[in-house]
């Protein structure tokens, strides 16, 4: 019996994302994906405007490769995308790979903080696929990536549950906001330091919150990204699809090749129980 065809891989990235430290290549990662048979595979390269404060003493917790980035103020600032660099690439692999439709992308941090710096991007056309992702919030009025300061201060109990409130609050905010991402990414990024921590996330006591955050991201017409880094709780898609949800992204995450196209034949089945379904486009996203 021939295996149900996986869906696309739309969040991957290659050498040209500031985290990847050398453990990738984009073309290594596109023989992966074939080797997979998945039907296309989107290169969304980090950019990151944030500037992260990383205190001494969350070195440790915070990206090897990114520590090259921070400056005297203790502040981590990304570095740009070799753009040339990367559609360069992106072409040589096309040739290559002609049987792989390979598109390009962006993964965008924080995009309603930076609606202009967005818009002067995407109106230069070259990207297929733009995902938007909640990295950071504000702790004390200083920007914080999310996993080195959850981590550092050794969140939990009442803190823990404060901390999730306030991320699906401006994970709303950013699904309400205007811009041209088209995907909001990996919406268990806090609770997945949960996860990290020991302890599993039960979205359960927090549905109000989860169900605001949906309505926001269904009314703006963007899809969820069902990230399989960690399995997403099938109760999130079922209430995406409840509160009106029109389609669900697949992403890997993958910042190695072989973590491309991982842990999708599982996320496929959460998101046909959910009630979405592949479509006769198999570049698509799963509709309902």
């Amino acid at each position: 019996m021939t295996p149900p065809a996986l869906p696309p891989d739309n969040h991957v990235h290659s050498e040209f994302s500031w985290d990847t430290a050398g453990r990738t290549s984009m073309e290594a990662a596109c023989g992966r994906a074939l080797d997979l048979g998945l039907p296309s595979i989107a290169f969304t390269e980090h950019l990151d405007l944030t500037p992260w404060y990383v205190p001494a003493e969350s070195l440790e917790m915070f990206p090897r490769v990114g520590a090259d980035y921070i400056g005297a103020d203790s502040t981590f600032r990304a570095p740009a995308i070799d753009l040339d660099g990367y559609f360069a690439s992106v072409e040589r692999c096309r040739a290559r790979f002609p049987s792989l439709r390979i598109l390009t992308g962006v993964e965008f941090g924080e995009p309603h903080w930076y609606a202009g710096e967005l818009a002067e991007l995407l109106a230069r056309g070259r990207f297929e696929r733009v995902l938007g992702s909640l990295h950071s919030l504000e702790i004390a009025g200083t920007p914080r990536v999310v996993d080195e300061w959850f981590h550092t201060e050794r969140v939990a109990g009442e803190a823990e549950a404060a901390s999730v409130r306030a991320y699906l609050e401006e994970l709303t905010r950013m699904a309400d906001s205007d811009g041209g991402f088209e995907v909001v990414a990996h919406i268990d990024y806090l609770t997945r330091q949960i996860d990290k921590a020991g302890r599993a996330h039960d979205p359960r006591p927090f549905e109000a919150e989860y169900r605001v955050a949906f309505r926001a991201l269904a009314r703006s017409g963007r899809a969820l990204e069902i990230n399989s880094r960690l399995p997403l709780d099938a109760t999130l898609v079922r209430w995406w699809h409840e509160e009106g949800g029109e389609a669900v992204s697949f992403g890997s995450d993958a910042h190695t090749p072989a973590a491309v196209g991982r842990g999708f034949t599982e996320a496929s089945a959460v998101a046909e129980a959910a009630g979405f379904r592949r479509q006769a486009d198999p570049f698509d996203f799963w509709r309902r």
